[in-house]
């Protein structure tokens, strides 16, 4: 159903049967990385992507996640990708450069390639905070990746 009379709008879909979504996580902050790897992995299988149609990465650092992304993007195997990681703020200015160079690289190939990425790399202030995020954070990213997948196809159409 369309908000206004005689303009189309595109429906939010998130049917995740037969998409291939790749997913990228960092090890640096594991504990959190796998929690949310966890979410994002049950959430894809709750949306109806298949086991066999997922497929994960694993690498350093937040740093190392772009370039990932960027192979994956470029091989033509995914519908939609997924970072994951953890910054987590210390005593020096590492926190602003990671967290700010990562993100930036993300978006950098999600838009060069046209392959939609979920950013679920977590910036936080402290180990409780990024506890409390990864669960919700790693399902909001499945849900993301499993959208925007679809409205690219429909776009597409």
């Amino acid at each position: 159903m369309s908000r206004f009379d005689n303009v189309f709008e595109f429906d939010n879909n998130l049917a995740g049967a037969g998409l291939r979504v790749g997913i990228v996580m960092s090890r640096f902050n594991l504990p959190v990385c796998e929690g949310l790897l966890s979410a994002c992995v049950n959430e894809l299988k709750r949306l109806g992507v298949a086991d066999g149609d997922m497929a994960i990465a694993t690498c350093p650092g937040a740093l190392e996640i772009p370039l990932i992304l960027q192979t994956m993007a470029n091989s033509g195997k995914y519908d939609a990708l997924v970072a994951l990681g953890a910054v987590i703020r210390g005593e020096t200015y590492h926190f602003e450069v990671v967290s700010n160079d990562s993100c930036r690289a993300i978006m950098e190939v999600q838009l060069d390639t046209g392959v939609p990425i979920a950013n679920g790399i977590l910036t936080c202030e402290t180990d409780e905070q990024a506890e409390v995020r990864m669960q919700p954070k790693g399902s909001d990213c499945a849900q993301a990746a499993v959208e925007m997948a679809n409205l690219q196809k429909a776009l597409a159409q």
